[in-house]
């Protein structure tokens, strides 16, 4: 292998996907040896605990594993950047999924992939199967069915989170508000372009307005969103009463003109460094199209970028999910807590931003296999539940 050249990711995954046959097993607690070891685990000594749980029901969490226990769910409808390819094809990933989970929070986490993509059915099976969890991950659903099925499953009484949403837009908002210390602008000031209102642009602006940042614009395929545009789904209207107060139209080329930030999470190739020189001077540019950006880091500060943060590992500033979901998750798990809500979203936001002592170009967000995270965004989301 030439000193500079890349292992072949690809071929490595499969090798090692073939070698295990997946990345999940599952290991027992107790060990059966002796007659007494069988009839405490399971009969007759098992009933016990069940006639518990069935006089009180939270007596679940003090005799099962649903108090460190997570399902991720998943249609397959939206696979990373494979679009929708399906339950099986999509179980990888949700593996992969549980094991961050295991291995960056200890929290014990089952892959759950749907034969099914009616919202409907799937609202349905998820309550169906709830009691055996503490908490619902949900995964790869597309947009605009995800705000639909999560929003239908707040009240189960246990978190449910689709990170695709929130665990991105956790980490976005962490960057940036260490991006803004570098940069020393303010979020009453900037003007911020999001383009793309699927489920990551979406829940990133409306966690940006709930931090106070006060200017920001959307765009979708066919350029800015703004009121009484035609062809909007019910979604992009209601980010436009909340988006591009000056009524703004065009394409993205126009909406980053004297702009601040950019925040990509929509196509690769499509920003230019010109259009990056119409920005307002040291623009921030999350470029987080996975794996190839909008804008490859190298063009954009070229261009004038000050700070650039990608999707990809082979960059400084990497945008990873993983920074923020296990924390989430541990937090809301310890505590029980029913829902995950705004400040929880906010508290971890600012946790993960503090993690970084002194932020600069190079360095606005913790390497994502910084295992001390985890436990920084947990206690911090504990302190920000309220029932």
């Amino acid at each position: 292998m030439e000193e500079n050249s890349k292992p072949d990711y690809n071929q490595l995954a499969l090798e090692m996907h073939e070698k295990l046959k997946g990345k999940l097993e599952v290991i027992s607690k107790k060990k059966l040896e002796t007659k007494d070891d069988l009839s405490t685990a399971y009969t007759p000594g098992v009933a016990e605990p069940c006639r518990k749980i069935h006089e009180n029901k939270s007596d679940v969490y003090k005799y099962t594993i649903k108090g460190n226990t997570v399902a991720v769910i998943s249609d397959g409808s939206a696979v990373l950047g494979l679009g929708n390819i399906g339950p099986e094809a999509s179980m990888p990933v949700m593996e992969g999924k549980a094991v961050l989970f295991k291995e960056f929070a200890g929290i014990d986490a089952f892959p759950i992939c749907l034969a099914e993509q009616n919202v409907q059915k799937t609202i349905e099976t998820v309550k169906n199967i709830y009691p055996c969890f503490g908490g619902i991950n949900l995964e790869d659903f597309k947009a605009p069915e995800c705000f639909e099925i999560e929003a239908a499953l707040q009240d189960l009484g246990i978190p449910v989170m689709h990170d695709d949403q929130h665990g991105t837009a956790v980490v976005v908002l962490a960057g940036l508000i260490n991006a803004l210390r570098v940069s020393s602008k303010t979020k009453e000031e900037v003007k911020v372009v999001i383009s793309g209102t699927g489920a990551a642009g979406v829940a990133v602006a409306k966690l940006m307005l709930k931090y106070g940042f006060k200017n920001i614009i959307m765009t979708d395929s066919q350029g800015i969103i703004y009121k009484e545009r035609e062809n909007l789904n019910p979604t992009k209207q209601e980010m436009a009463t909340f988006t591009n107060h000056d009524l703004i139209k065009g394409d993205l080329s126009e909406a980053l003109k004297n702009s601040d930030i950019f925040i990509g999470v929509s196509k690769p190739n499509i920003v230019t460094e010109s259009m990056i020189e119409s920005m307002n001077k040291n623009p921030i540019v999350f470029a987080l199209s996975n794996p190839v950006p909008e804008i490859m880091p190298d063009l954009a500060k070229n261009a004038g970028a000050q700070i650039v943060a990608t999707g990809r590992s082979d960059f400084p500033n990497q945008v990873n999910n993983v920074l923020s979901f296990p924390g989430i998750f541990r937090g809301a798990l310890d505590i029980r807590a029913k829902r995950i809500t705004d400040d929880m979203k906010l508290a971890a936001a600012e946790a993960l931003a503090n993690s970084i002592e002194n932020p600069s170009v190079d360095e606005i967000l913790p390497y994502s296999l910084d295992k001390s995270v985890v436990p920084k965004v947990a206690e911090a989301v504990k302190k920000a539940y309220r029932d």
